[in-house]
């Protein structure tokens, strides 16, 4: 039972410093499309132009980061809460943990969309009105997906504490 409440433990541990990562990548997506607007500044002035590349490169490694994180976490998660929640979960929350594992696999496809979004913007082959529009379509996807991931992570939250208070009592 103490190995059962570890599992639930860090699992709500990990929630956490999911969260940040992804409020860094957010950071980092407004400041690659801020890039864009200093860009158009600097042309008004002088040719050349600020080097995008530079932040969406920081944006990919971040997403690398996100994504590697992620895996595990869900690895960890979709290996070892199934057998915890089937010693002391009910017919609802096994319910609820099938549903919550199904959303991993959204979860790992908007990552994968925002990581190559992010890769066709470094190669740098679209019009600047193209490039853009597709910065602006990416931040918002990302800012998405966050809102989708702290939502799953709350219904996680509910569902952990549900099955730490069984434990503990």
């Amino acid at each position: 039972m103490e190995d059962d409440l570890a599992v639930i433990e860090r699992v709500i541990a990990e929630h956490e410093t999911i969260k940040q990562r992804f409020h860094k990548l957010e950071q980092v997506a407004n400041d690659t499309e801020a890039m864009a607007g200093f860009d158009e500044a600097k042309e008004a002035f002088m040719p050349g132009r600020l080097d995008q590349k530079k932040g969406l490169r920081e944006l990919e490694g971040t997403l690398g980061a996100i994504e590697e994180g992620l895996q595990k976490h869900f690895h960890f998660e979709e290996i070892s809460l199934p057998t915890v929640v089937d010693r002391h979960g009910d017919e609802e929350l096994k319910s609820s943990l099938k549903s919550i594992l199904l959303e991993h696999a959204d979860l790992r496809n908007r990552l994968n969309h925002s990581k190559n979004h992010a890769s066709e913007l470094v190669s740098g082959g679209m019009a600047r009105h193209r490039w853009e529009a597709a910065a602006h379509d990416m931040r918002a996807y990302i800012s998405h997906t966050r809102k989708l991931l702290e939502t799953h992570a709350g219904i996680e939250q509910t569902l952990l504490h549900e099955l730490r208070n069984r434990l503990q009592k």
